[in-house]
């Protein structure tokens, strides 16, 4: 029946037959797209809704005429369930970007269509904004109380109800509308695409072009800035979404005046909401329509949470608490601990030899604490370790281990904080000395305190010749 439909208006249209008809894999809608080849080629799509058609067909030839990269649209069937649109070809940029963000390591290529994709954004949002009459939009006109409320209520029934969590419902709902009334306070006449995100954009030519915006409404421009960085299975570094935050601002700058306090602290309330929203709809997608997906997907968002959750929300105690609770569900938290790094630090003597690494990876940073002064030289210290008072106020009255361990802590930080970044889970750092009793015994306690401190990573501590292990957990 779709085929048919689809050979009809492709004949109608091009008075010719078609050659091929070959259905293209769909993401989370219910819409259906087709590659039409013959003596053209276009891209066949069958909606099962009649307005959502429309809607998307004026936003497209709205957004052409204001020399915006999106699809154009040549022909619509009678019945307004099929229509005929612009091959932009098989990227992705969801594709495009695949290396980074399996690995969390853009390069220099990934880094640039995302700044391209997100400088084009305020466009959309204000140029795609004039003239246009929001009466078009489906199946809402507006971001407003009750779609915003609808989204909330998406994600307290098919995501919070389905993990069997006990809630009080009236006390979720008050802070429901506390959020409302925040995502409200700031009017705008601009364009909300709502499903901004690297699914939705095509690489052509090098260049992003931009489908599926026929959700899109009237409403206020962090909800795709959120949609877009802090998409789930994004992976984007702290430092990336900075620099891209950082694209975008000065992106829109030319269209309205942006105070980048002001900016980033209304955004944090648009990545929660949005975060919520997304939740909602894998847990329909996933628990509901069973598509495994999307339940794939839930341990990116609920990290993603955990990391919004470490600043607080005062307006909205209720919620926060409820999220906490959720984020330390077993079946959640058990697949963030795998993915969580792991810092084991070991002290070891050299002369019986440099420690293994028993996660395969090949070891990592090895410290040599023998230049140091040695407290073993005085019989005095003979009996006791880097971890006893005495031999502690000899290595940090003599200074040379100071030193040593400023230059330790630069280097250990930085490899932190890359690996934090790209979602590696385990860094092995050593420190040697003669016996294995005072000076590598003192460093390697003082760095797992200072990392555990600054980091919150877990930390597995072993003392080797000393038979000492000690276990810092990850603070969430």
């Amino acid at each position: 029946m779709i085929i048919d439909k689809l050979n009809k208006i492709y004949y109608s249209y091009t008075g010719n037959q078609a050659k091929e008809i070959n259905e293209l894999p769909s993401s989370g809608s219910s819409r259906r797209y087709f590659r039409i080849t013959g003596n053209k080629t276009f891209i066949g799509v069958s909606g099962t809704s009649q307005e959502e058609n429309n809607a998307f067909i004026y936003m497209a030839r709205h957004f052409r005429q204001k020399g915006l990269n999106v699809p154009e649209v040549y022909y619509q069937s009678d019945d307004k369930f099929f229509y005929l649109q612009e091959d932009l070809g098989d990227v992705l940029l969801f594709h495009a970007i695949e290396k980074g963000r399996k690995s969390c390591v853009f390069d220099e290529y990934e880094r640039r269509l995302l700044r391209k994709t997100i400088s084009q954004l305020p466009a959309i949002q204000v140029t795609g904004a004039y003239h246009f009459d929001f009466r078009r939009c489906y199946p809402q006109p507006a971001f407003n109380r009750r779609s915003i409320l609808w989204d909330l209520n998406y994600f307290k029934y098919c995501f919070l109800k389905a993990t069997g969590m006990d809630f009080q419902e009236n006390r979720l709902e008050d802070d429901f509308q506390k959020l409302s009334d925040v995502l409200l306070c700031t009017a705008s006449d601009t364009f909300l695409y709502r499903d901004f995100q690297s699914r939705n954009v095509m690489i052509k030519d090098g260049e992003p072009w931009f489908i599926d915006f026929q959700g899109g409404r009237k409403g206020p421009v962090y909800y795709d800035v959120a949609s877009f960085l802090w998409q789930a299975k994004a992976n984007f570094p702290e430092d990336l979404k900075k620099e891209l935050l950082a694209e975008y601002m000065t992106a829109l700058s030319r269209y309205i005046p942006v105070k980048e306090t002001d900016f980033l602290n209304q955004l944090r309330h648009f990545v929660l909401f949005r975060t919520l929203q997304v939740l909602g709809a894998y847990g329909f997608r996933g628990y509901f329509e069973k598509k495994p997906h999307f339940i794939q997907s839930v341990p990116y968002a609920i990290e993603n949470l955990l990391r919004l959750l470490r600043d607080d929300f005062p307006a909205y105690p209720y919620l926060c608490s409820v999220l906490r609770e959720l984020t330390g569900l077993k079946q959640f938290s058990d697949d963030i601990q795998k993915r969580l790094l792991e810092v084991k630090i070991v002290s070891f003597a050299y002369k019986k030899g440099i420690p293994n690494d028993p996660t395969g990876n090949g070891g990592g940073f090895v410290f040599d604490c023998r230049a140091i002064n040695n407290p073993g030289k005085y019989e005095r210290y003979n009996h006791f370790t880097g971890l006893d008072e005495p031999v502690i106020r000899f290595l940090e009255d003599d200074g040379e281990i100071t030193r040593f361990l400023t230059h330790v802590h630069t280097l250990v930080d930085a490899s932190v904080k890359r690996y934090l970044d790209r979602g590696f889970t385990n860094l092995m750092v050593c420190f040697g000395c003669t016996g294995g009793q005072h000076r590598s015994v003192y460093s390697a306690q003082q760095l797992a305190e200072r990392l555990h401190a600054t980091f919150g990573v877990k930390i597995h501590l072993t003392h080797r010749e000393q038979n000492i292990e000690q276990i810092f957990n990850a603070v969430q």
